[in-house]
């Protein structure tokens, strides 16, 4: 009880010297509090886009084995990390060949070729930055994507090379009044016109619900001169064929090309490469954001070791009547935690309350171990750093400190 008794004391004499200085304390927190509020909001924010990226595999649905150019599977012999980059710089040019063979040969429900670009679309007056994609009657349901008025385009659109557009609800709502009332409109994309037929229902995808959806062949000519595709998917609806798909698809394009210019996966594996990826850039800004910690730290140091000149003949005083070197380091130590605590929590509040902003348009989310690690740097830091002037404060002479001027 005496030491619970005496640990009160020390709170309550230090926040008694926090409140006669409330503005030097607050200036002495705010290193801590900025340092803290960057290390949350950055854990906050990758954690978010691990959520967003898992939404967007989740949403395409199980099952599904996707194929890139370039190599960028980390289960790939040469492969993972180091050569992320030469998945979208370099490796095979997929065209119509390629996905006629992947038909011909491959045990899959569904292949589904898929040419992407951004693009201006205009209509109704009004013009949109949005996506063109150019895919095949089966890519909306290897999508999942649902109708929300109108129809898909079918199989023979493709082959006519019908100008025909299925526009996702984003684009949808920005161009009219109501998204149903894109049926029958004509949108402009790169001077090439495209009749609505569809609007389909939002995904939550800003790619997809942004994205106006036409016959792949529809756009060779002006919109894809070169007649290639960003990807290619391949659906099963049975899970256990999804290892021989994906065996049979390598197969029939190293007819074609080399084993490093493209890559066979699962989203499973995709989704964890990206995540690899995610968390090294994630610790690298995790690791610059602590440099504000450290910067806080030392101003917390600055400010104490200028807090016991400042109290050099209170602290002769207390030697005088009883006090300890123990008791007086315990003083200054007590309030350079103090000071370290208030500033963690200033920042994990402020930080909880820009992560509720701006979860209304992402996914970020503050987790158990970013508090903890919130706690536990502030309190480390108010002792580390306030250890230094506490001991100088402990060793003063209590005759000369009574003398100090």
């Amino acid at each position: 009880m005496k030491i619970q008794n005496g640990y009160i004391h020390l709170a309550k004499s230090a926040l008694e010297d926090f409140r006669r200085n409330k503005v030097r304390t607050f200036l002495t927190s705010l290193g801590i509090m900025i340092g803290v509020l960057s290390v949350v909001l950055l854990i906050s924010l990758g954690l978010g886009l691990k959520n967003y990226l898992k939404q967007q595999f989740e949403s395409l649905g199980a099952n599904l084995i996707i194929i890139f150019p370039g190599n960028i599977s980390s289960s790939e012999e040469g492969g993972g990390l180091a050569n992320f980059g030469a998945g979208f710089a370099g490796g095979a040019n997929f065209d119509e060949r390629d996905y006629e063979s992947l038909k011909r040969s491959v045990e899959a429900d569904y292949v589904v070729p898929l040419f992407m670009k951004s693009s201006v679309v205009e209509s109704n007056g009004k013009r949109k930055l949005g996506y063109l994609m150019g895919s095949n009657e089966e890519s909306f349901k290897i999508l999942n994507l649902e109708i929300l008025a109108g129809d898909f385009f079918l199989k023979g659109d493709v082959s006519a090379r019908a100008k025909k557009a299925v526009l996702g609800y984003n684009l949808a709502d920005a161009l009219y009044e109501k998204p149903e009332d894109a049926i029958g409109k004509t949108i402009r994309v790169a001077d090439q016109r495209f009749k609505v037929i569809g609007v389909y229902k939002k995904k939550g995808d800003r790619e997809q619900d942004g994205a106006a959806v036409v016959p792949y062949r529809s756009t060779f000519g002006t919109l894809n001169p070169d007649k290639t595709f960003f990807t290619i998917y391949l659906g099963t609806i049975n899970e256990d064929k999804v290892e021989s798909i994906k065996i049979q698809a390598k197969e029939v394009l190293l007819k074609r090309y080399k084993a490093d210019d493209f890559t066979v996966t699962e989203q499973s594996e995709l989704l964890s490469t990206v995540n690899q990826i995610f968390n090294i850039v994630n610790g690298v800004l995790v690791a610059i954001g602590s440099i504000s910690l450290i910067v806080g730290g030392i101003g917390i140091m600055n400010i104490m070791y200028a807090t016991v000149t400042e109290r050099t003949k209170e602290v002769g005083i207390r030697r005088a009547v009883g006090a300890t070197q123990k008791d007086i380091l315990k003083q200054f130590l007590t309030e350079a935690v103090m000071l370290s605590v208030f500033g963690g929590l200033l920042g994990l509040i402020l930080s909880s309350l820009i992560v509720l902003g701006i979860r209304v348009f992402f996914p970020a989310s503050i987790n158990l171990f970013s508090v903890v690690i919130t706690l536990v740097i502030s309190s480390g830091i108010g002792i580390f750093f306030g250890v230094f002037p506490a001991r100088r404060a402990a060793k003063l002479s209590p005759i000369e400190a009574i003398r100090y001027e």
